[in-house]
């Protein structure tokens, strides 16, 4: 697997171009920003009624209506939802295409699943941090960066590579390491990791774990330390330096506890549902789903969201989270 550093990518094949970044939510600000204070001449594409509108002028940057701004620009990137993508590409985007333009995603889905179908006379990359934006920015801003990944879909001008890699070092990406991969291996790699483990796996064993210790009569708020809030110190030990260091970090005694009893947690059987789970994901099950169902207005997404929100760990977490005036807030975030 190839990785790019710092010295293996240059600004200048962006410094002459006009890039247009579509949205400004979480990947949206911190892309425009990072890339502005790169030096580039980057503008911001919205519906003209955004609520954003205002806030991304008032970081000093030129804020244009979506269909406006890809006519003026050379090159594209699409940081908006999947499931708004296509009709937006159509609408706004695909009538404004260039010969030689690039058009960029930090997710492959509308790709790879051939929502959006380019011409063949346009560059079609990806850069994708990951990490959530607001980190993407806290960290540029400290000189620093996240990973990223990078690909080539299409390569009509023949430097879609260095258009991928200039755009990652103008994250601040090539500090931490660029990794080349392509579009199906991202989207789907993404996806499984989202619904089994990231997103839905973790959520559901922690809730299981919360129910299992409130019904047999503990305290919800024990049930809550134990199953939620204590979650991020493990994680974070995996993430300093993978299981190894969990384990060497914890006790002896729930080293051995968590070695023998979480394989009859997660037991051969669910293995195999994570199988038919990244099948889904692979022949378009998935996707079509989701498109569908934001089709039909999203009545299971926002049932499931009700649901969720409904849940006793949710009630009790909130009033614990209250207590805990070091936690990041969401102002925190607003201003990273």
């Amino acid at each position: 697997m190839q990785v790019y550093y710092e010295q293996d990518a240059s600004l200048d094949v962006l410094k002459e171009k006009k890039i247009a970044v579509l949205g400004f939510g979480s990947q949206g600000h911190a892309h425009a920003l990072n890339l502005k204070d790169s030096g580039l001449n980057v503008r911001v594409g919205l519906r003209k009624d955004s609520k954003s509108w205002a806030k991304a002028e008032k970081t000093g940057l030129t804020v244009m209506e979506t269909g406006e701004v890809a006519a003026w620009a050379d090159m594209v990137m699409l940081l908006l939802p999947d499931q708004s993508q296509k009709e937006i590409y159509e609408e706004s985007i695909a009538g404004n295409l260039k010969e030689g333009d690039t058009l960029l995603f930090a997710h492959g889905f509308n790709i790879h699943y051939k929502q959006i179908v380019p011409p063949e006379n346009v560059d079609v990359i990806m850069v994708a941090p990951k990490s959530p934006g607001h980190l993407v920015r806290r960290t540029f801003k400290e000189g620093r960066g996240v990973p990223c990944l990078i690909a080539v879909h299409q390569n009509y001008s023949g430097k879609a590579l260095e258009l991928s890699l200039a755009w990652a070092k103008g994250l601040g990406g090539t500090h931490a390491g660029v990794i080349e991969t392509n579009f199906k291996n991202e989207t789907e790699t993404d996806l499984f990791g989202e619904q089994a483990v990231l997103c839905g796996g973790s959520a559901e064993i922690i809730k299981a774990g919360f129910e299992v210790l409130t019904e047999a009569g503990y305290p919800p708020e024990l049930a809550y330390f134990e199953c939620m809030h204590e979650l991020k110190l493990i994680v974070d030990l995996y993430y300093e330096g993978g299981l190894n260091r969990m384990n060497y970090s914890v006790s002896e005694t729930a080293e051995y506890g968590g070695m023998t009893r979480g394989p009859r947690v997660i037991t051969a059987a669910v293995k195999e549902e994570m199988k038919k789970i990244l099948t889904e994901v692979q022949d378009g099950t998935f996707a079509n789903e989701w498109i569908e169902e934001n089709k039909k207005g999203q009545p299971k997404f926002n049932e499931l969201r009700k649901s969720n929100e409904e849940h006793s760990i949710e009630k009790t977490g909130a009033k614990l989270r209250g207590m805990m005036s070091w936690l990041l807030n969401k102002n925190k975030v607003e201003e990273d």
